[in-house]
């Protein structure tokens, strides 16, 4: 049997679904992003007091399929954007249609009518937290962020990134430095 939890974006969202398992003795196999294999079947009751449980840090077990379809998706572009040493070099539609089993045009419409924002978007506002990720780190410079993150040119990233955020990339890192001499300072 396989549940589908909300909100599921973590090595700490893991562990804490596999404690909240183990509390209730349900015994359970891999442990993902925003998906639990159970070995075993649960009862309505196990089921609602797991609910309950994760409700507690914020997590939320799933029932319609477009909520668990949406949180599919979600997991697939967390997981290739966050957690991957490496993005994959064959366009993003081609990639989440192969992980999901649908097409991009299915999984697009769907994710656009029940978020709001089309997938493409979600997508590079992604790609833009994983910047100002790097960008704080200061192990890469943009070009090589950009490489990294399958942008065409680093012109092409400061671009987008403006245009999400408002700032330049150059700019949002002198900002946060600012704010760290600051800190110091105190």
């Amino acid at each position: 049997m396989r549940i589908y939890i909300k909100y599921m974006v973590s090595l700490r969202c893991k562990m804490v679904v596999q404690e909240e398992l183990k509390k209730l003795g349900i015994q359970h196999g891999s442990v993902d992003l925003g998906v639990v294999d159970l070995q075993e079947t649960i009862t309505e009751g196990q089921r609602h007091l797991l609910g309950i449980n994760l409700l507690k840090y914020g997590l939320e077990l799933l029932d319609d399929k477009k909520s668990i379809l949406i949180e599919k998706i979600k997991n697939v572009v967390t997981e290739m954007i966050h957690h991957a040493d490496e993005l994959p070099k064959v366009n993003y539609s081609d990639y989440i249609s192969k992980q999901l089993g649908y097409s991009y045009t299915y999984l697009s419409n769907t994710f656009s009518e029940v978020k709001g924002i089309n997938l493409q978007q979600f997508i590079i506002m992604h790609k833009i937290e994983k910047v100002k990720e790097l960008l704080l780190y200061d192990e890469l410079n943009l070009t090589e962020i950009s490489y990294r993150l399958n942008y065409s040119s680093a012109a092409h990233l400061s671009n987008q990134f403006k245009k999400i955020t408002g700032l330049t990339p150059s700019f949002y890192k002198q900002l946060k430095l600012k704010r760290k001499q600051n800190l110091e300072n105190l």
